[in-house]
């Protein structure tokens, strides 16, 4: 590699005084293929989730054919740009067991925790994405980054558990001062100042530490237990503080974002849905290029949707329920168009990956999006019939571009999938009728 590696660094003078400029990941720093990085340790593997709301229309949403080269159909028109880079997954099932099933809410809660909850505040788990947090995302400056869409810091589909909801960013203005604000280490800037008010909470943080094994020897077994819980997390933020106290190597698709003036004007029509989750997935996307984190979440919309659509005096769930079927097409013409404004967003969201260069390819080839919704078809609120997305190659190890019929099958089926993918060493996911040993194979390279 004549010489180089990646923590080289341009030495000169600068007014008399020393200056380091750092180097930027060039192709030299990578394998001949540029497929890994020249010590033969792999570009980093992220997960992410997209969620939208009421599911979609069977006739119009699902192709005839499963496999490869699927057919493009009348709700997925938007998504023909991103076809080679997803996999489109129907007919999974969420089995509900003895419990009833709870409107908009048992649907996405066993897709993303793998157990149907017992009522509407039921978090009966950890959601999949927080899980792979655990297992990649303790290095960098956020575990996990989550977004929404709808205006409402109550749009989240992430949960640590049942009294620890990942709080969604809905203002673009603050999602970017969080990111790219005052406390942004840039990984090419010329020079590192590590931030004091983290150096502070390390400080504190290791000073408390100290005092545990102390602590350990006082209590019973219970309390030891409890305590190393709670401590274990107090580890995991010290190992996060001192990421942000080393300089970040360099990443040449890293690029901050110019500073936004204002936030888009708050509401639920679909024009300024699409125009929020355009901005939030923009940040997201740049965030997750300069390695702030490798999990993230974007909700397009709630379960229940309330998005509005200009001229219509309904939001989408009400429609879904109100709406009659036209005789001439066989499907609710106004809650499908709400579907289809859905897909857009997706399409959005996948494209903005594709956009940033990494290695021989796309931020997308190393990165795997996991989307579902809460219902099948939502007018009768149906837990059969659903559809889930993924997209990107997570590093080589997923095929794209196939649509997978999932025969009725538990669609926890594709979380473990994800999971296992994402390095998780796991027998099984789910309980009950959800659980499964079984990956949706198919997908897998």
């Amino acid at each position: 590699m004549n010489g180089l590696n990646r923590r080289r660094v341009l030495r000169g003078m600068l007014n008399g005084s020393a200056v380091t400029v750092g180097l930027p990941l060039l192709n030299v720093f990578l394998n001949g293929n540029g497929t890994a990085l020249a010590d033969g340790r792999a570009m980093p593997v992220r997960f992410g989730t997209w969620f939208w709301g009421l599911g979609m229309t069977k006739s119009i949403f699902v192709p005839k054919k499963t496999g490869a080269n699927w057919e493009i159909t009348e709700e997925m028109e938007s998504l023909k740009g991103i076809q080679k880079h997803i996999n489109v997954l129907t007919n999974f099932t969420a089995f509900r067991d003895t419990y009833e099933n709870l409107c908009h809410y048992t649907g996405w809660i066993i897709g993303r925790t793998g157990i149907a909850p017992s009522n509407q505040t039921d978090k009966p788990g950890e959601t999949l994405d927080v899980t792979v947090a655990n297992q990649i995302g303790r290095t960098t400056r956020f575990k996990t980054l989550t977004a929404t869409a709808t205006g409402d810091v109550r749009s989240t589909f992430s949960y640590e558990n049942a009294n620890s909801p990942n709080a969604p960013e809905f203002s673009p203005m603050a999602f970017y001062t969080r990111l790219f604000g005052p406390d942004f280490q840039d990984p090419n800037a010329a020079s590192f100042t590590p931030n004091p008010k983290v150096m502070v909470r390390k400080s504190a943080l290791s000073g408390v530490m100290d005092e545990v094994k102390e602590l350990n020897a006082k209590l019973g077994a219970d309390d030891k237990a409890r305590l190393d819980q709670y401590f274990t997390g107090l580890r995991h933020l010290e190992r996060q503080f001192e990421q942000q106290l080393t300089k970040p190597e360099p990443i040449a698709s890293c690029v901050s974002p110019k500073a936004l003036k204002e936030d888009p004007k708050l509401g639920g029509e679909a024009a300024q849905i699409a125009e929020r989750h355009k901005m939030m997935t923009d940040l997201m996307v740049m965030a997750v290029a300069c390695d702030q984190t490798r999990v993230f979440n974007m909700s397009y919309s709630n379960s229940s949707s309330n998005t509005t659509k200009a001229g219509y005096e309904k939001p989408h769930h009400t429609c879904t329920h109100e709406e009659r079927v036209d005789d001439a097409l066989g499907y609710q013409p106004t809650a499908s168009w709400f579907t289809r404004r859905s897909m857009e967003s997706w399409a959005y969201f996948v494209d903005a990956f594709t956009k940033v260069k990494e290695g021989d390819g796309t931020l997308l080839d190393n990165v795997l999006i996991y989307a579902n919704s809460d219902h099948g078809y939502a007018r009768v609120h149906s837990l059969d019939g659903m559809a889930m997305f993924t997209a990107g190659r997570a590093g080589g190890k997923i095929k794209t571009g196939l649509h997978i019929d999932g025969a009725g099958t538990a669609g926890t089926r594709l979380g473990l999938t994800c999971m296992r993918t994402m390095g998780l060493d796991i027998p099984s996911w789910g309980t009950k009728s959800n659980n499964t040993s079984k990956d949706v194979s198919e997908i897998l390279v």
